[in-house]
């Protein structure tokens, strides 16, 4: 096997950490997480399949962990602490696209949704952070938090449909009531 590992690792770094913080809510978990993750795939190294991309195959490792690590730590301590700040602070990733004022609503709007994300239950924030920020297919989702198929598209389509009620509230001018 011919890899440098230590290049992969810069390159892919920021996508683990990113995964990482997004499952567990937390900067002290997502580095712990990250750094095992890498530790990990650096033992698993001639398991690696060159064919595949390296990113892709560390993501992998790096949900695996971080949803062993939700497990083992259910009950044991709040989950969402100062998640939606830590999630809010990270860089837009599409920002250098766009031209001045497109860049401040693009920012905007993509912190709220991160911290709408954050803020969704565990229940609902593990499978669609799984789906939209790794690209996992349903089948991945579901082997991966140990429910069925199904389970997964009726968690996600619960999922996005708190995150609308969310940021339409959100999008809702602070002076207007509504009735419900």
């Amino acid at each position: 096997m011919n890899v440098d590992f230590e290049a992969e690792y810069r390159s892919s770094y920021g996508r683990v950490f990113g995964l990482c913080l997004r499952l567990l809510g937390r900067t002290a978990l997502a580095e712990d997480a990250t750094q095992e993750t890498f530790e990990r795939a650096y033992r698993a190294l001639d398991r690696y399949d060159a064919a595949q991309p390296f990113v892709g195959w560390v993501l992998g490792i790096a949900r695996n962990h971080c949803i062993d690590v939700l497990r083992r730590r259910r009950g044991d301590e709040p989950r969402f602490g100062d998640a939606a700040a830590e999630l809010a602070a990270l860089p837009a990733q599409d920002a250098d696209r766009l031209e001045g004022v497109d860049v401040l609503v693009a920012a905007e709007r993509s912190q709220a949704v991160r911290t709408a994300i954050a803020a969704l239950p565990e229940k609902y924030r593990l499978p669609i952070t799984l789906a939209y920020y790794q690209e996992a297919s349903y089948d991945e989702i579901a082997a991966a938090l140990g429910i069925t198929r199904n389970h997964v598209g009726v968690l996600l389509l619960r999922a996005k449909h708190a995150l609308r009620r969310t940021l339409a509230s959100s999008d809702e001018p602070s002076g207007s009531s509504q009735q419900e």
